[in-house]
Order: structure tokens, then sequence, then C-alpha cells
């Protein structure tokens, strides 16, 4: 099988532009190309100011070349997998791939990004050699982190080129890849769309508030925080009428679709006033900044007026706290009947479409899950309701029950046996398949029990001599039953036969850190031996993960800061997901890493080859990151600051992160012997005296609160060896020592127990 090495990009709008960046994030080099070349020159320089950022690295933009379809078609020519992602009229896009043809290398894919159009269309009047290699790849907005792809492949397409596509989108440009039916919006956008509009025009006709509807429609049924309106508001008011006209124009007149109706007359006029969204002056909500101050306002839907957003309490949405989802959609309210007006026939319409937009259930969940936000998918939820009961509600509407559902009857789509997961799909049941390379932690737990497990932490044997230590607190918190499954986890495993350590979990986040709340409660109550004990547990157990008699390997994905950072720093190798946001962000709550982050870090640059002499570059490269709390913004980045070293991986795809960690520790199991203790050279006081003068220079520019500058010397203090002369060696115990003593001097400090206060209460960092 020919690899896709070099990829064509047409069209540099934002969706083109974005699949360009993730293309090259891929490691792929890029050919970007527009009607006009400087079009294409600005959107790269447009991309790598964006924010979230649309390269994984900043040198990664050097991987594309600009230019335009006037004069530049040629260089498609040594070009693996060209993408069309123009404007939405089938008559320039096929004059497109005409123009295209005479360029193309035999082996070559074409593909159209299309997000409305059907393949049937797109290829009407297409020779038959590029009918085979056509396909619709269908990315989701921002390209880098919206993790679906949906591929529609038409009856005479090439299977080993679709097999290319999949292959290289999956592993290479870190895409969960379904296939989809060529039907109108294909699976996300079908019954996306539907769920929307039905959930506008509900509110509208009952007269529910925006707030209120987002607060029933959103964290009960596992709908992203932002809820419906604030999804739109995110999404873009002017892209909904181009939709709904597409789906109007395109679906059958029985189609469920068009009972709901047309938008309101107030979306018209709110497009037409620049409230198309995040992206104008505001949507549904808006910020007004008048008067200096930020005060967060929502539209009344009845009137068009703003108001100042009031984030009222909905019985409804509590009721599923206690009763989940059906409490609220049977809860005796206008929110609760309102929930239910949209979710029963949003759900009724997606049961509806297996198997005519997708031929199975987790095909649909994972459209949505991934193009969507969903916590859930559609089926994951008709279960949670219960398919007899969803069936009892949609006949209480008047509405026609699908025959999926009827054939599932009392049962669920989904179920567990002999240890896998199997999905219902009309015919019976039939066990769900993992893409070759794929391990996933549920999958391992839904087939068995744990070695170990407590309160915030399990053991988990994931085969052939390895185990995975999975966090489970909150937000994967370290706190004491972690650092207790930590030294179980070194002390046992190999007597119970094991030859390697993955640390992993299938959550958001790998961890945020440490539970500073221990810091608080325990300087409030003036509890030092009992904070100085938890700052040395952590120490000696992170030591004794670094120097286990078995190799460790990180696995993380999500932000792994803090305290999950120095897990990480004390792993023998790391396999990251690409979208990892790693940082030592101690100071950010007033103190310095205090579980071998400073020491883990400074070891790192002063073991790097080729760096300047003397003992003091290595304290400047650990110090900035460590003050000015910076996290990598990808597992790329992380480089940068050795976060990751040279040897570590970046995996694009997170649904291989386990199985390659997990590779990755049999390997480095074969003769494994744990590192040796080292010693450093550091500067002392002079070293932490240049630091100071450079702090000092920073709060005098205002960039640095006087706080700030006591944190930063006392990390200088640690970084530079304390009362240390540069020839005498320094320990990695005396360096723990100083981390231990400086943290105890800044939790005594009122300004640091602000900072921790501040960000337990609001979640983010105090600057005072």
């Amino acid at each position: 099988m020919n690899p896709i090495r070099k990829v064509c990009v047409i069209g540099a709008g934002v969706m083109g532009a974005g699949i360009a960046a993730q293309a090259a994030n891929a490691g792929a080099d890029v050919v970007l190309l527009d009607i006009m070349a400087d079009a294409a020159k600005d959107a790269i320089g447009k991309m790598k100011k964006a924010q979230p950022a649309a390269f994984m690295h900043p040198t990664i933009a050097k991987r594309i070349t600009p230019g335009s379809t006037q004069d530049d078609l040629a260089l498609i020519g040594d070009c693996d997998w060209i993408i069309e992602a123009i404007i939405e009229k089938p008559d320039i896009k096929q004059d497109l791939y005409r123009s295209l043809a005479p360029h193309l290398k035999p082996k070559a894919i074409v593909s159209s990004n299309t997000s409305t159009l059907p393949l049937l269309v797109l290829t009407e009047g297409m020779d038959d050699d590029l009918r085979k290699r056509f396909f619709i790849t269908h990315f989701f907005n921002p390209p880098r982190y919206m993790r679906l792809l949906e591929i529609v492949a038409g009856p005479d397409a090439d299977p080993d080129m679709e097999s290319r596509v999949s292959d290289f989108a999956d592993a290479q440009m870190g895409k969960s890849v379904v296939t989809a039916k060529d039907t109108p919006g294909f699976i996300a956008n079908r019954i996306g769309t539907f769920w929307l509009q039905a959930a506008v025009t509900e509110a509208f006709r009952q007269g529910i508030g925006v707030e209120e509807a987002d607060a029933v429609l959103g964290r009960p049924a596992g709908i992203p925080r932002t809820g419906i309106f604030g999804l739109l508001d995110l999404v873009g008011l002017d892209l909904m009428p181009h939709i709904l006209t597409s789906f109007e124009t395109a679906l059958p007149a029985d189609d469920p679709f068009h009972a709901l109706g047309k938008a309101p007359d107030l979306l018209g006029r709110m497009i037409e006033d620049g409230y198309t969204g995040r992206k104008g002056k505001g949507g549904f909500y808006r910020l007004n900044t008048e008067g200096g101050d930020k005060i967060k306002e929502v539209i009344d839907l009845q009137t068009g007026e703003y108001a100042k957003a009031q984030r009222p309490k909905s019985a409804a949405a509590t009721a599923a706290r206690k009763g989940g989802l059906r409490a609220t959609l049977e809860h005796d309210s206008a929110e609760g009947r309102y929930a239910r007006s949209v979710l029963v026939p949003t759900l009724a319409y997606a049961a509806s479409l297996v198997p005519e937009i997708a031929d199975d259930p987790e095909s649909v969940d994972c459209a949505m899950r991934l193009g969507y936000n969903w916590k859930t998918g559609p089926f994951e939820l008709i279960d949670k309701l219960g398919p007899a009961w969803l069936a009892a509600a949609i006949s209480e509407q008047g509405l026609s029950t699908p025959p999926l559902l009827s054939s599932v009857g009392d049962g669920s789509f989904y179920r567990v046996r002999d240890g896998r997961q199997q999905q219902f799909t009309g015919a019976g049941y039939e066990d769900i398949r993992r893409p070759d390379g794929v391990l996933l932690l549920q999958d391992v737990k839904r087939a068995g029990s744990p070695i170990a497990r407590n309160m915030s932490a399990s053991l988990w044997d994931i085969g052939d001599g390895v185990a995975c230590l999975e966090f489970t607190s909150k937000m994967n918190s370290l706190n004491p039953f972690i650092l207790w499954m930590i030294d179980k986890a070194v002390k046992e495993l190999p007597g119970r036969g094991f030859k390697a350590l993955v640390i992993h979990n299938d959550a958001s986040n790998f961890s945020i850190g440490a539970n500073i709340a221990m810091l608080l409660y325990g300087a409030k109550l003036h509890l030092w031996p009992f904070v100085r004990w938890v700052l040395k547990r952590g120490q000696e157990t992170f030591a004794r993960l670094k120097y286990a008699p078995f190799p460790v390997v990180g696995a993380p994905s999500g932000m792994a800061l803090g305290g999950g950072c120095e897990v990480l720093l004390h792993c023998d190798a790391i396999e990251a997901h690409a979208e990892t946001y790693i940082g030592l962000v101690e100071a950010g709550v007033g103190i310095v890493p205090g579980w071998g982050g400073c020491k883990e870090l400074l070891g790192r640059w002063s073991a790097t080859k080729d760096r300047p002499g003397g003992p003091m570059p290595p304290v400047m490269k650990a110090f900035e990151p460590i003050a000015m709390a910076q996290v990598a913004t990808s597992a790329m980045e992380a480089r940068d600051f050795l976060y990751l070293r040279p040897a570590d991986n970046v995996v694009m795809n997170q649904d291989r992160v386990l199985a390659a960690a997990k590779a990755r520790a049999l390997k480095l199991a074969e003769g494994y012997s744990p590192p040796e203790p080292y010693e450093l050279h550091l500067p002392g006081p002079t070293g932490q005296t240049a630091l100071d003068l450079g702090v000092r220079d920073f709060i005098n520019k205002g960039v640095a609160s006087p706080h700030d500058g006591v944190i930063a010397h006392e990390l200088a203090f640690v970084l530079s060896g304390g009362n240390t002369d540069a020839q005498e060696p320094v320990s990695e115990d005396q360096l723990l020592r100083l981390e231990r003593d400086v943290n105890l001097r800044l939790a005594r400090t009122p300004k640091t127990l602000a900072r921790v206060e501040h960000m337990l209460k609001k979640g983010k960092p105090l600057r005072n």
C-alpha cells in the first residue's frame, strides 16, 4: 500500500486552512492552493496566530507551500491526497475536478470536504478513473481539535484507496474515522441539525427562555456545557440558514425534519444586525462591555431585547442529579415538558436513520460524541432512558416508532457478553470491533476486575505482563490514596508476575495536579508537620516510581499539570497523545513544584547534550517555565521544555495511546535496570542572585507581581542548589529537601494562601 506523504488542500478558507494545518501536524508535506496565492499565504499567516492554535508547533507551518489554482496546479503532481474545500456549489466543484485530472499521478486520491452535497451529485459526469479514487472526507471545525472524520465512498470506489485515506487520517491525523452513507448531512449533521432546530423552534413555541433551555438540555443530557443556544453562538448563527435550506431541499417530503418548521424570524434579524454569534457582536448571548465591566447578557426570544443573564435554577435539570435523564424528561414543569419535546423526537429520529445513514448504532454514537461533543451518543442515551420507555414516550407524542427501536423491545442497544461489548443492529447482537493498534482501558475494565482498587485509583491487567495504573479521583487530582496505590504497584507487581507498568486513564485529563485543598487546610490550621508529611510522602512515592525494578511508561492525554506533570517526569518513557498539555503550574497557586518536579526538570536540562558549559544554563532553562507556570500547548511543544525528552513519542490518535505505551513498556522490560541517581553541580547563591535580578526587572515593568517575585526567589534558591558551592555536588535528596523547605515557607504567606483559595473557588489563578 502506497503511504500518504504529501497532501494538497484546495481552498484556503477557515476549513481548508485548518485541514492543511492538521495534515502538516501529521507530518505530511502540504500544498495549500486558493484562487490567488496571496490568499493561501494569508491563511498560513492567520493560522500561525490562531487561538486555539492550529499548529502543534510553530515550526510546522514551514511544511505548507502556498500557491494558486490558476498558476500552480502542477504542484499536485506528486501529491498523494488532494482535498477540495471550496464553496458548496456543485458546478464549481465539478469544474475544479476536471482541471485537476491532467495533473494527478496514477495512485493519487481526491476527496471533497463537503458537509451538505451528496457524492452522487459531486461525481456526476466524472470519468471512471477519477470516480474510483474519489471520496467525501468530512472534517469538523476546528480540524485539529475535532476528532471526527466522516468518509463516504461510492459504489465504484477503490477499497485500497479508501483504506489509505482512512489509515492516514486515523494514525497520522488523529481522527476517529466513521463510514457514512451518501445521504444529506451524512451522520452527525443530519442528527445534530434536527436536534438544534427542534430545540430552537420548541423554545419559541413554548415560551422557554434561552437560559432555561440551555440548563435543561445541557448537563442532564450530557450535552456540552454551552447548551443549545450557546453552541449555536459558538458555531455561528449565519451558518444555520444555509444548512437548513440545504436540508429542506435535499430531504424527502416525509422526513420528520420538515415538521419542525421554519427558523424563527428573530434569527434572521439577529444575523442582519451582526449578531452572528461569538465571531460577531454576540448571538443569543453577548458580553456588554459598556462602563468597563464585562456583563453577560441573554436575549429574550419573544421581544428580541437583551438583559443580564441570571443563571436561573431549573428544578427539571436538578432532578437529573438523583433520577437521571428520565427524571428530567418526566418532570412536571414547563422546562421538563420542553426537554421531553426536544429529546424524544431527536432520539426517535436517530433510531429511524439506521441503517439509512450508517450501518450500526456505534457509528451514530461515535459521530455525535466526537462531532457535537455529546458525552453519550443517541443510542447510549436511549439505553439510559430505556428503549421501552422511549417507545412509549414516542407514542404519547403521536410519532411513529422506528423499526429498530421496536426490534430491540425490552432489551438494550449495548450489552457486555464474555467481557466484550456488543451492539444491537436489528438482526441481533454483534461484537464491537476495534481497529488494529487500538487498546481502550474501558474495554479492559469490561472484561474483568481490577488487580487493586481504592477510592481514587485502580490497577488493571492489560495483558502480556503489563499493568495499568488508573487515576479515578475528581479531575484525577493526586491525593494520598493515589500515592498509596503507586506504592502498592511498585511493591507488589513483580511478585504477581508483572514486568512493566503504564500510567493511563480514559478521562478528559490525565491529572490536574495535587489536591491543593490539603495544603490550604493544613496551612489554615497551622498543621505544619502534616504539610511537610504530604510533601515528603509525595517525593518518596515518586522516587519509588522512578527507581522501580520495572519500567514505567506514562501515557497521558489532556491536561497533565503540576503533580500530574511530576508523575510523568518520573517515568522511564512517555507515549503522549498529541493533545497533551503539560506544565509545572505550581507558581499559579503560590508554591513551587514540591514532589520532585524542580529536581527532575533540572536534571533533564543538566543532562542535555551540546548545551553551554557551566552550572548556570540548566538552572535558567528550568527556571523560566516553572516561574512563569508555562504549559505546553501540545505534546510536540512539550519537547521544547523537556517535559518530553527526544526519545519520548507523540501519538496522534488518542485511541492508540494505551497500545503504544504497552508496546513501549514491553520493549523497555527486556533487560531492564533502573536509572542511576545523579548529582549536579549548581551555582548556589550567585545563581540565585542572578535570577533575582531578572525577576526584579519583570516586577518593575509590571509584568510580574511582588508575590510572583517572592515565589521566583524561592524557586531560584531550589534550582541554584541552596547554599551550595559550584564545586560541591548536590544530590537528588538535597534538592528534594530544598523543595520541601521553600514550600513550607511559602505556605505560611497570606498571599500564597489567597492564591490557593482562589484556585479552589474560581478554578483560575489569582495574580496578587
